[in-house]
C-alpha cells in the first residue's frame, strides 16, 4: 500500500528536499507541503495522509501544537482512541532540543528523526511510523524517555492502570519499552510473531494507547522498565 505523506516545514528548500527524497521511494507518495502548523492541520484534514513529517519551529502554529491538534489530544496528555484512524506524526528535531521532544511525546508524536539523518533513515522512519511502530533512535531513547518520565512523575497513572493486563501482556509491554520489534519479542518469549502481534494489540487496546510510542512512555512512567 502506498504511504501518503504530508510535509510541514517553514523553509521551502527543506520541504522540496524532503519531498524529493521521499518521492524517490515507489511506495511513498508526497501529497502536500505545508509552510506552518496551521496549514499542516488544515491540509491533513483535507488530504488524509498516513504520515505527517512535522518540523517544530514554524510560524502561526508550531509543530507541537499542530501535532496535538492532529492527534486530537491536548499537549501533555496521552489519551486517544486507539480505534480512531489518525495520521502518524514523525517529528523532525535536533539533538540539543530535548525539551521539544518531551512535549512532542505528550502531544502524540509517533517518532523522532534528527535533521541530519540520511535519506535512507528518512525513508525508513516514514515506513516505521506508518506501520504503527515507534521510531526512537537507540542513541537518544533511554535518556529522552527516562527524563520525560521523571519530569512527569506527578502525573503518573494509578497503580491499577495495568490491572487488566495478563502476565504475558505485561512481559510484552516491558519488551516493547526496551525497543524490541515483534520478531525480537517473539524470539525472547519463544512465541510465534503473529501471537506477539495479537498481544501488542491487546496491550494498546486495554491501556487506551494509540501506538507503540505511547506504550514506551507508559512503561517508563509506571516504572515497568528502568
Amino acid at each position: 500500500m502506498t504511504i501518503r505523506v504530508l510535509i510541514a516545514d517553514d523553509q521551502v528548500m527543506i520541504r522540496d528536499g524532503l519531498a524529493a527524497l521521499l518521492s524517490s521511494d515507489p511506495e511513498i507518495e508526497v501529497i502536500g507541503q505545508a509552510g506552518n502548523g496551521r496549514e499542516a492541520v488544515d491540509m491533513a484534514r483535507a488530504l488524509d495522509p498516513n504520515v505527517v513529517v512535522m518540523d517544530i519551529r514554524m510560524p502561526e502554529m508550531d509543530g507541537l501544537a499542530a501535532t496535538a491538534e492532529l492527534i486530537g489530544a491536548p499537549a501533555g496528555t496521552d489519551t486517544a482512541d486507539p480505534a480512531d484512524v489518525r495520521p502518524k506524526v514523525l517529528v523532525l528535531t535536533t539533538f540539543d532540543l530535548d525539551e521539544y521532544v518531551y512535549e512532542a511525546l505528550g502531544a502524540g508524536a509517533s517518532g523522532f528523526l534528527l535533521k541530519d539523518a540520511s535519506a535512507a533513515d528518512l525513508v525508513t522512519g516514514v515506513r516505521v511510523v506508518a506501520a504503527g511502530d515507534a521510531l526512537l533512535a537507540p542513541s537518544i531513547t533511554r535518556r529522552l524517555i527516562g527524563d520525560f518520565a521523571r519530569r512527569r512523575r506527578h502525573q503518573r497513572p494509578s497503580p491499577t492502570a495495568t490491572a487488566g493486563l495478563t502476565p504475558r501482556e505485561m512481559d510484552v509491554l516491558r519488551l516493547i519499552a526496551r525497543g524490541l520489534s515483534n520478531a525480537e519479542i517473539a524470539a525472547e518469549l519463544v512465541l510465534a510473531e503473529q501471537t506477539i502481534k495479537t498481544h501488542v494489540g491487546h496491550v494498546l487496546t486495554k491501556l487506551a494507547l494509540r501506538d507503540r510510542t505511547q506504550a514506551v512512555v507508559f512503561a517508563y512512567e509506571n516504572g515497568l522498565v528502568g
